[in-house]
């Protein structure tokens, strides 16, 4: 091998632990001894990415070399074996089900141990038992089966082996085939493999178990409390000490400043299932919506519920908003999420705040924009008595709609309830409603504060030269300090003298220092101010 090809078998191998190209080339340099077949056939295991390509080529050539298929039966990886029978198959037209219980019953019973241990993770890798997989072999089938069978001791002892390999791949395929050959839990598989074995080994086979719930989207405390069977208690308990200790160093990221961080850990968090359930609990109620959503996930996966079973039962306990919102949230990521929340929104036993929240979230759903009925389903809840109503079907308007809209918008502008008055300005803004801008900047001035910062927010978007004059008198003479932030920061987009003006004085003179920076910050924007 020249130098510059050991370099690119090391490159080209498998990242993952599985055998790649390197793996690939010394298998096939093993079993094919002729020096110009190699040279023809080893390639592949660079060329197609480090399969046993190189086995099936051997099949395609005239005269088949047997010598290299019956040497690489004794290979020992089952997936070069397997590939060897595939190969044998190829060869002689016949299905590869046959071809291999031909090879399981065509051995001494004391010798066949490699074949059956193939057979079984050739089946379990296509997801199946040795008896449903030999089903298509003909009348050997259920000889091999019975083989295959009589050496499920022997294939599980071989496959705990590789359960405990410092490989995660090896890992991962050891106990998907385990579980599959002996049709159990993967975490029945770990817990009986435990027996016996010291407990320094503990920590490979909490491993296997969580990356192979980590790969199926499971989690490893809702797995092991379901697999847990009287007398594994010492057992699962050195598991969860394990993972308790994983745990841990999640609950700091959790606090982190960095948001990223946080949702990272968060969605790790789902990993553990009931035993992350207090770490979940805590993320629901975190600031972020995307930790929240994550958290109320977890929580579902933790209980063996979906999403929509998991949000229904606690939706169905008539709790407050705040307990409530993250349910609701990841209920808005679900689909067809629009018919579960307007039958909230209907439901007269929820509190109205839910109610609204409800109807509020269907902008959310990726249906509702596709729903030609939308301004008929909630232009009812505009008329309704309770403000959280009227409020949440004006956010659902947010998306789509025409004149119908427009008008509802305007009614809302003048609503009594200034909850209603906040949803119709933020709503106009999302939805671009210039034509709004002049009456959205005259609540400036309304009596409650909420109504005035969101005013001053969707002029953000909406306001003109025109409405500066009056954003820098609120900048001056609003007593609220975020409503004079918002204003700060609108000025800032808008621009012009009014705008430098008022910002330059609150700069030096507001009696809030987060006013003060906010508003530097606008002038920085604006190019006028450079301490």
């Amino acid at each position: 091998m020249t130098p510059a090809l050991l370099l690119l078998l090391l490159l080209s191998a498998d990242p993952r632990g599985d055998a790649g190209s390197t793996g690939c080339w010394k298998a096939c340099q093993r079993h094919v001894q002729e020096p110009s077949l190699r040279a023809k056939v080893c390639r592949l295991c660079i060329t197609s990415g480090g399969t046993q390509d190189w086995l099936l080529a051997l099949a395609e050539m005239k005269p088949v070399p047997q010598s290299s298929l019956r040497s690489a039966l004794t290979d020992e990886d089952w997936r070069v074996r397997w590939a060897a029978v595939r190969a044998g198959a190829k060869a002689r037209k016949v299905s590869e089900p046959l071809a291999l219980a031909e090879w399981v019953t065509g051995l001494p019973a004391e010798a066949d141990l490699l074949a059956c241990i193939t057979a079984a993770r050739a089946a379990a890798e296509a997801g199946s038992t040795p008896s449903a997989f030999f089903q298509k072999a003909g009348g050997k089938g259920a000889a091999a089966a019975a083989r295959v069978q009589a050496r499920r001791e022997a294939i599980r002892e071989a496959l705990e082996v590789e359960l405990y390999a410092e490989d995660s791949a090896t890992r991962y395929r050891a106990l998907s085939h385990l579980a599959t050959f002996l049709k159990v839990p993967p975490a029945r598989v770990v817990i009986d493999a435990m027996r016996g074995r010291p407990e320094t080994a503990d920590e490979i086979a909490a491993k296997a178990l969580r990356e192979l719930a980590e790969h199926g989207g499971h989690s490893v405390g809702r797995m092991l409390v379901e697999a847990a069977q009287p007398g594994d208690q010492e057992r699962v308990n050195r598991l969860f000490a394990i993972y308790s200790k994983e745990l841990q160093a999640l609950r700091e990221d959790l606090s982190s400043g960095d948001p990223i961080q946080r949702r990272s850990a968060v969605f790790k968090l789902r990993l553990y299932g009931p035993l992350a359930q207090r770490e979940l609990e805590q993320a629901l109620q975190s600031p972020d919506v995307q930790v929240r959503e994550s958290a109320a996930r977890g929580m579902a996966q933790a209980e063996g519920l979906t999403l929509m079973e998991a949000a229904g039962k606690r939706l169905r306990s008539g709790a407050d908003l705040a307990s409530q919102r993250p349910w609701l949230e990841a209920l808005a990521r679900e689909k067809k999420c629009e018919e579960a929340l307007l039958a909230l929104a209907d439901d007269p036993k929820q509190p109205d705040s839910v109610r609204g929240e409800a109807l509020a979230l269907l902008a959310e759903c990726d249906g509702w924009l596709r729903e030609s009925a939308r301004g008929q389903r909630v232009m009812p809840f505009l008329d309704a008595a309770q403000p959280p109503l009227r409020a949440g079907a004006l956010r659902a308007l947010s998306v789509g709609g025409g004149e119908e809209t427009s008008d509802a918008l305007k009614a809302g502008l003048e609503d009594t309830a200034p909850e209603v008055v906040v949803a119709a300005i933020e709503t106009s803004a999302r939805r671009r409603q210039m034509g709004l801008a002049d009456v959205i900047a005259d609540q400036l001035g309304a009596e409650h504060a909420e109504v005035r910062q969101a005013a001053a927010q969707a002029l953000e978007r909406l306001g003109r030269d025109r409405h500066v004059k009056s954003l820098a008198e609120c900048l001056h003479k609003d007593p609220v300090p975020a409503v004079r932030v918002a204003v700060a920061q609108t000025l800032g987009q808008l621009g012009g003298p009014f705008a430098i003006s008022a910002l330059s004085q609150a700069a030096a003179k507001d009696r809030d220092s987060h006013v003060q920076h906010v508003s530097r910050q606008a002038l920085r924007r604006l190019g006028f101010f450079n301490r």
